[in-house]
């Protein structure tokens, strides 16, 4: 009833989003469809992934709610409404709407199992997610931070460039006879080494802890994450066009090369038979002309007799 790994489905454009579900702080992303689904959460220890269909979600739904009748889109409906908020760390179900919670099972699986009602009857769903293979975990959580990793080491590097113009363009007003009129504008040169330094070693101890990584992937992390997906997706896109458009040349090319390999051989293939035919031919019209030169000389040699005459 599960699959894993489903391609194409759109969860790659949406962002990682700190959540906090059953005292658990977790990132997840999530993508719904009218009948289907596709999650992934992680605690930077491990990846779960879950998708899930049309069919497999009628029959779980049944299977978890023997009384259900609802056809599965008004169930898939409501599921969305409550679960939705959760997944994208917009708001929790409010107090005796709908209850959800965490367990580690063995093996390595995560379930969320919720409580909820629909129409006034009790209804019970879970999200039975398995460890995502290192395909998907590559796609959608290295690739796209080691490439935001790079982005803001770029951006770094141009505003570091950007304070020591800054600091020689002040210098230059100084040594000219410019003085600040504020004392409190005051600002030391800025040393690149220096700063770092200082800065790694007042940030990094906060940083490095997993629960403040899961908190603070704050909304411009998630701008850039959509940002740097998108422009790889593009990226792709047009190398997959230009190795479609390449195929078609090389296949274009051997057709007509086969075509016109074959057109060859019938030819030599008929050669000899039409060799064969002009030999006919001609033997045929030498005959034709050698026997129009005997009866041409025939009559030219009856004229060259002497005639008799009165006088000899």
């Amino acid at each position: 009833m599960e699959t894993t790994g489903a391609p194409n489905d759109g969860l790659l454009q949406h962002p990682w989003r700190p959540v906090a579900i059953d005292g658990c702080q977790l990132l997840a992303k999530s993508c719904f469809g009218e009948t289907r689904y596709h999650i992934l959460l992680t605690d930077l220890h491990c990846v779960w992934e879950e998708t899930m269909h049309s069919a497999a979600i009628q029959s779980r739904a049944q299977e978890l709610n023997k009384r259900l009748q609802a056809p599965v889109k008004a169930f898939f409906s409501h599921l969305c409404e409550v679960v939705r908020p959760c997944l994208s760390g917009s708001r929790q179900p409010p107090e005796g709407e709908a209850n959800i919670s965490v367990m580690r099972l063995d093996g390595g699986n995560l379930s969320l199992r919720l409580k909820s009602k629909l129409a006034g009857l009790p209804l019970h769903w879970e999200f039975r997610c398995t460890p995502a293979p290192v395909t998907v975990v590559c796609l959608h959580l290295v690739q796209p931070l080691l490439s935001m990793s790079h982005t803001l080491q770029q951006e770094v590097e141009q505003l570091e460039g950007l304070l020591v113009s800054k600091d020689a363009e002040i210098q230059d007003y100084k040594e000219n006879g410019a003085t600040l009129s504020r004392a409190r504008l005051q600002t030391e040169i800025f040393e690149r080494h220096t700063y770092r330094g200082s800065f790694l070693a007042k940030t990094l101890a906060v940083v490095c802890s997993d629960h403040h990584s899961v908190k603070n992937f704050g909304v411009d992390l998630q701008e850039l994450y959509t940002a740097v997906v998108a422009h790889g997706s593009m990226r792709k896109r047009k190398l997959s066009e230009q190795d479609e458009l390449v195929t078609t040349v090389v296949d274009a090319t051997t057709s007509s090369d086969a075509d016109r390999g074959e057109a060859d051989s019938e030819q030599n293939q008929t050669s000899p038979v039409a060799e064969a035919g002009d030999h006919i031919v001609r033997t045929a019209t030498t005959q034709q002309l050698a026997t129009c030169g005997l009866a041409e000389r025939a009559p030219s040699k009856a004229k060259k007799k002497k005639a008799v005459g009165l006088f000899r």
